[in-house]
């Protein structure tokens, strides 16, 4: 999206505490500025979203973003609005250079093949983390892939799915060339869009030119570095059709030749029990319902049948680790509301709804927008509730929302298979009950 000079912050003007220093790039929906915060003496990046329509998506999404914690992954450390309505997103600032200036430089057409090897390995460290947080790129391409003292650094999220629609259709988010098909022709976007988009990079990088659709030209006969399994590999990753591409980063990165990748990062699952084989489970629920129903947060909630409050065991993503172990008295909040009636609902803007705890969920730190909830049942029981909050496409939760939730509900009990026997003597002398305590053993 090419920023027109009127638009561009001018250098020295003042955002708050952030004060714009120049121009960097621009990103997938606007420019980004290297900017001085003020207050803490500090450099940083600034992402102007131009497309202002679009502000409660970009809230969803930089919230989200803010929680990943890994040391390839760029850390988004603020987000504001300012009067005109402009959003904006403010980043680490990075140093050094990103692949496709080093590429320009360097490029005889393209870079070594061992050399770019070792930046795809450590670009599907950083793509194996955000995808194992339900959390899709959307916009992987060597602009965005900053390499510096140690190693490569992944930022400048797509932080929307799609534009609005347009006189000639849906304009899909990311950069031609190196978006998947499906990606630019509108469709969803998945693990498998980043896998289309590295494999694209990858090619970019050793032949110096971007791949076009379905390219037929042979690699391995112009670059004597490029074996026919690498190109293979390469091929298998830029498949049209999702469905016969490689499937997973990590896949793709074993077959390069890149190696077993490393596990880092913090999770954004917590849970009220230190990690073991029960807290796994939950987590792995609560993130799984974030990543099906495209949601900002999820969160399980259990009766203590001793006090009859809703007690938050588990939540994923913006806000998780405020919820979890948070109190509701009987009928409280929307959460609570759904208990007492055994019924679920979706609540398409949740702020102005009566029956919304705003007291608890500012204290959280996460107010949500919008949330379906449906109540967890064993055995015809209520004995908790799941919550999905915000779609990160910025839309409302709506009925069809609902009669999924309760399916997923039901896969819920039966993985975490929760005995409503179990409850009682729960919660007394203020413990928080344990996961170990709401789940029967296998």
């Amino acid at each position: 999206m090419a920023i027109p000079d009127a638009q561009r912050l001018p250098e020295g003007s003042q955002l708050g505490r952030y004060r714009i220093e120049g121009y960097l790039s621009e990103g997938a929906m606007g420019a980004v500025y290297r900017a001085h915060n003020i207050v803490t003496d500090t450099d940083l990046a600034i992402k102007q979203m131009l497309a202002s329509e679009h502000t409660a998506r970009f809230e969803i999404e930089a919230r989200l973003l803010a929680q990943l914690k890994h040391p390839r992954v760029v850390e988004v450390l603020d987000h504001f609005q300012d009067a005109s309505g402009i959003y904006y997103i403010v980043m680490e600032l990075v140093p050094g250079s990103d692949l496709g200036r080093m590429l320009e430089q360097r490029g005889n057409p393209g870079l070594p093949v061992p050399e770019v090897i070792e930046y795809a390995r450590q670009t599907c460290e950083a793509l194996q983390y955000v995808h194992e947080q339900q959390i899709i790129h959307r916009d992987v391409k060597p602009a965005n892939l900053i390499c510096g003292e140690n190693g490569v650094t992944l930022v400048d999220f797509g932080v929307a799915t799609q534009l609005t629609t347009t006189d000639t259709g849906t304009v899909g988010i990311g950069t031609p060339r190196f978006m998947a098909p499906e990606v630019f022709a509108g469709g969803m976007a998945s693990p498998r869009s980043d896998v289309f988009s590295l494999a694209a990079t990858v090619w970019n990088l050793i032949t110096g030119e971007p791949p076009v659709y379905a390219d037929d030209t042979k690699l391995a006969e112009q670059f004597p570095e490029v074996t026919s399994e690498f190109e293979e590999t390469l091929r298998a990753g830029l498949e049209i059709i999702p469905e016969r591409r490689v499937a997973s980063i990590e896949a793709f990165a074993l077959a390069l030749g890149a190696g077993m990748l490393e596990r880092e990062g913090a999770s954004l699952a917590t849970s009220l029990q230190e990690a073991d084989a029960p807290s796994n489970l939950i987590e792995a629920v609560v993130r799984t319902a974030a990543g099906v129903f495209e949601a900002a947060a999820a969160s399980i909630a259990l009766i203590d049948r001793t006090t009859q409050e809703l007690v938050f065991q588990a939540a994923w993503g913006a806000g998780a680790k405020e919820i979890v172990g948070v109190r509701l008295a009987p009928g409280i909040g929307i959460a609570g509301a759904v208990v007492s009636s055994g019924e679920g609902q979706a609540v398409p803007e949740c702020r102005s709804d009566p029956r919304f705890a705003k007291q608890i969920a500012a204290g959280t730190g996460y107010v949500p927008h919008t949330m379906v909830v449906v109540p967890l049942k064993r055995d015809g029981q209520v004995v908790g509730a799941l919550s999905v909050l915000d779609r990160r496409d910025g839309g409302a939760y709506g009925p069809n929302d609902v009669e999924r939730a309760n399916l997923f509900a039901e896969l819920s009990i039966a993985a975490l298979d929760i005995d409503p026997s179990a409850f009682a003597g729960l919660g007394q002398s203020g413990v928080r009950p344990s996961v170990t305590d709401l789940t029967s053993p296998e």
